[in-house]
């Protein structure tokens, strides 16, 4: 099972759950505002894309989790893309994602650093 994963922000992915589907692309945009798809990361890009997208999130009173994904359940359109050039792809996922597709939902909470910590593949396997 190839999986990838999303960072969401738990009250938005409860959301989902009585909506029938998720359609948050990343902090602060969905796809009913005019995002095009809903950003995802391999394990090992996710705690970059959260120190950078979340770095000011206090994980405690806005806790985040990651949505463990399985690629081969989509219904939208996965593409992976490096639409900055700077030579790194991303998996997106061009339309809403399916509830059925979401495999696992982990929390993801701040290291004792205060930095969002690295994902080991193992862990969302």
């Amino acid at each position: 099972m190839a999986t990838i994963l999303h960072i969401a922000f738990v009250d938005q992915w409860e959301a989902a759950l009585r909506a029938g589907s998720y359609r948050w692309s990343t902090r602060g945009k969905s796809l009913d505002d005019g995002a095009t798809f809903i950003h995802a990361s391999r394990p090992e890009q996710v705690a970059m894309v959260a120190n950078f997208a979340y770095d000011d999130v206090d994980g405690t009173a806005e806790p985040l989790c990651l949505l463990v994904i399985d690629t081969a359940r989509l219904v939208s359109a996965l593409c992976d893309e490096d639409l900055d050039g700077t030579g790194m792809s991303f998996p997106h996922i061009y339309g809403p994602l399916n509830l059925d597709a979401v495999v696992g939902v982990r929390p993801y909470h701040r290291g004792p650093d205060g930095l969002w910590p690295e994902v080991a593949a193992e862990a969302v396997s």
